[in-house]
């Protein structure tokens, strides 16, 4: 998700009884000889990584910290603290974070099946609606928060087993909202790691948590600054801090994002002035000066520390009224470090929270096993190989204790409210500027979970330049055959109508144009290579006619109607592993297809022999992409056809000729692809880019005529951009052989 959105809605947000000092504790200096020291941290998106300057500061000059309590991002950071944590570590372990892939809305293509890695190609994944109980539903939230629960899920392991806050190396207490009522909710008991992502659930940007029967959202909307709380956990000096969003410019009232962005934050500093009106003169209050840095700019969490630790720097002087002696501050230190906890060996493996889908049928394939020792690093990359199905918005683990000893691992999982019925709806748009343009709307359905092994339903429609309706009924067979356990059987069928045209072999004049109609259906055997790829063995049967629309009057002949049909055995193999499948910055994908059949056209029968195969590999280094893409289709000649099986031309497809200006039986394309990441622009794309095209094809009647020497040229020049509805260029296009051009295509070209 873009930083603006994140720093917007991040932007709209801006108790338990006391309990007295132990007898470790009065030795360590926390008797009655000193005050009862609480540390107060807010809420406040990107802006609350600040507290981990403040930390530093702290343990720099020796102030122990007796209770915390905090909300939102304050929560997260004064949590890990509470449980053991030292700011150095905090540090170190946000540094390493790459904020991009925690909040999206999906784990990495890569990691995703190829049966969802394939739907990037006809329509963007990016708008996903869905029906349910017989109405339409949308997402809740505009980014995930799942990699932050997985996040914090391993940070508070060593804590893991610690269900009363107040047992934790510091008493802790996180402020969240109930939805519902609108009363805050503080968390004094339970599942740490679940508290802290509850009172980080911004409304909008992470989709709001369920405990205890309570839909739970921000505690910034309630209580920003919980130094009520920290007072009823027996505080008598509280040091805050307030990293809170400032209220908006004038500049930014112009749009209704803006004016609710504002309108929330003049209730949420609200809160803040009644909670920083309590402060007393024994108190401290620091509030860094953070400028320009927004609540989304988690990328620039290094810089949001170092101002935290200037500020409180600035705050020493009364800061040292409150410090301990060395040897104090030592035993205190040494008193709450939890240390590292032996990893058990799992009793069981279990899933919990979803109702519509069946998890337990991936369980064999998960590195997480009973028998074996538990790693946090195998259970995190289980839980996104659950997400990777498509059908969760939180696919989080915890482990458990039995009442006999044992220990197991369960994954909690929460169904997207809006599945298993999901709809996409996509366009494709182009224009030369010479008045050829050509739309297609697309609508894409998947019918998740028919059965308890996964059977899927997948049908897509688009209406346009391109007719086109296809089906297919997806069945896993959980077979154990060789090094693969989760084979498939898959029936499908398609139907497809085009236009096409005719040109002039010099000159590249249009002097007819055809309509094409084809149907075809196949049964496949299939194997899943995990997130690698898939092969499929089948049988496929194709039916079609071509015949004439219009023809040129200066034609002497006329193009007579020809139908055809195909019966061919098939092998199918691709290998998927590019980041996006649109201006992929790294990564590979190779597809092959084999038929083998008959071919009865004109009431002869021919033998069938297609080769087809394409491949595409993306590096980087910087801004700069160099993305190589290459295509051999190959079919055996029918010498009588009208019009040959395939087509090149048009923009990045042969740049400077027409859509299907090159046409044959056999066709060979090269395209070297630079392009130059401009800017990562809010909410519209995913990027802006500048890039350049070289291209090198041909057509030829038969695979016999294949030469080199033989290619045409062509190139291009563009603007584009990765978005929500698809790939947007706007280019200029030439070929020595074609002509040059102006473009503007929405979709894959």
């Amino acid at each position: 998700m873009s930083r603006l959105l994140i720093a917007l809605c991040f932007g709209m947000l801006a108790a338990a009884p006391a309990r007295p000092a132990s007898a470790a504790e009065q030795a360590a200096g926390e008797g009655p000889a000193r005050p009862r020291i609480g540390l107060v941290l807010s809420g406040g998106g990107a802006r609350g990584l600040a507290h981990v300057g403040v930390l530093k500061v702290l343990e720099r000059e020796h102030i122990p910290v007796d209770v915390i309590a905090g909300t939102s991002m304050g929560a997260i950071v004064g949590g890990l603290y509470a449980s053991g944590m030292k700011a150095a570590e905090i540090e170190r372990e946000l540094d390493r974070i790459n904020w991009t892939l925690l909040f999206a809305n999906r784990v990495s293509r890569q990691a995703l099946s190829q049966r969802r890695k394939e739907e990037d190609f006809f329509i963007p994944t990016a708008v996903e609606l869905g029906l349910r109980d017989g109405e339409f539903r949308a997402p809740q939230a505009a980014v995930s928060s799942r990699g932050l629960e997985t996040l914090l899920r391993r940070l508070t392991l060593p804590v893991r087993a610690v269900d009363k806050f107040d047992r934790l190396p510091i008493p802790f207490r996180a402020v969240a909202t109930n939805m519902e009522t609108g009363d805050a909710v503080v968390f004094g008991e339970g599942d740490l790691a679940l508290a802290l992502r509850s009172s980080m659930s911004v409304p909008g940007v992470f989709p709001p948590i369920e405990v205890d029967g309570r839909v739970l959202g921000d505690g910034g909307l309630v209580n920003n600054v919980p130094i009520d709380v920290a007072r009823a956990m027996g505080a008598d000096v509280v040091i805050t801090v307030n990293i809170g969003t400032p209220l908006s410019g004038r500049e930014t009232l112009n749009s209704a994002i803006g004016l609710t962005a504002q309108m929330i934050n003049i209730l949420t500093e609200q809160n803040v002035k009644r909670s920083l009106a309590t402060l007393t003169p024994r108190d401290i209050l620091i509030a860094p000066d953070l400028g320009e840095l927004s609540s989304g700019d988690f990328e620039r969490a290094l810089d949001f520390i170092r101002i935290g630790e200037s500020s409180a720097g600035e705050a020493t002087p009364r800061l040292r009224t409150l410090a301990l002696p060395d040897t104090d501050y030592a035993a205190w230190r040494s008193a709450r470090h939890t240390g590292e906890i032996p990893a058990p060996p799992l009793a069981f493996v279990a899933f919990e929270g979803t109702a519509v889908t069946n998890p337990a049928r991936f369980q064999a394939q998960l590195q997480s096993q009973p028998g074996r020792v538990f790693d946090h690093r195998q259970a995190a990359a289980d839980a996104r190989q659950l997400a990777a199905s498509g059908d969760y918005v939180r696919a989080d683990y915890r482990l458990v204790d039995t009442n006999h000893g044992e220990t197991g691992l369960v994954f909690d999982l929460e169904d997207k409210p809006w599945g298993p019925n999901y709809l996409r709806i996509g366009l494709d748009m182009s224009t030369d500027f010479s008045g050829r343009s050509a739309f297609n709307v697309k609508i894409n359905h998947n019918r998740h979970w028919l059965t308890p092994t996964g059977t899927e339903w997948r049908s897509r429609v688009q209406i346009g330049e391109v007719p086109l309706v296809y089906s297919e009924l997806y069945h896993p067979l959980n077979w154990t055959l060789g090094l693969s356990n989760d084979w498939f059987v898959s029936g499908w069928a398609l139907g497809e109508r085009r236009i096409l045209s005719l040109f002039s072999a010099s000159g590249g004049r249009e002097f007819a144009s055809l309509r094409r109609t084809t149907g075809k259906v196949g049964a496949d055997l299939g194997q899943p290579w995990g997130s690698l790829g898939e092969l499929r063995l089948g049988l496929t049967h194709q039916v079609g006619r071509t015949e004439a629309v219009l023809v040129s009057l200066l034609r002497d002949d006329t193009i007579e109607p020809e139908t055809w049909n195909e019966s061919a055995v098939r092998g199918r193999v691709v290998v998927d592993q590019l980041d996006f499948a649109n201006f992929p910055l790294s990564g590979y994908r190779v597809e092959g297809e084999l038929q083998f059949g008959r071919r009865h056209h004109f009431g002869n029968t021919e033998p069938l022999a297609r080769v087809e195969g394409e491949a595409t590999l993306a590096r980087s280094r910087g801004a700069h992409t160099l993305n190589l893409y290459g295509l051999l289709k190959m079919s055996d000649a029918r010498a009588d056809a009208v019009v040959g099986q395939y087509e090149l031309g048009g923009f990045q497809q042969m740049s400077g000729y027409r859509a299907g200006q090159i046409a044959g039986n056999a066709v060979l394309f090269g395209r070297v692809n630079w392009y130059m990441r401009l800017a990562e622009p809010p909410i519209f794309a995913r990027a802006f880019f500048v890039g350049a095209t070289l291209e090198a094809g041909n057509a030829w009647n038969s695979r016999r005529d294949i030469r080199l020497g033989e290619l045409r040229t062509g190139a291009s020049l563009y603007l584009g951009a990765d978005t929500g509805i698809g790939p947007m260029y706007l280019g200029l296009t030439w070929a020595p052989e074609g002509e040059a051009g102006l473009a503007l295509v929405i979709g894959r070209p």
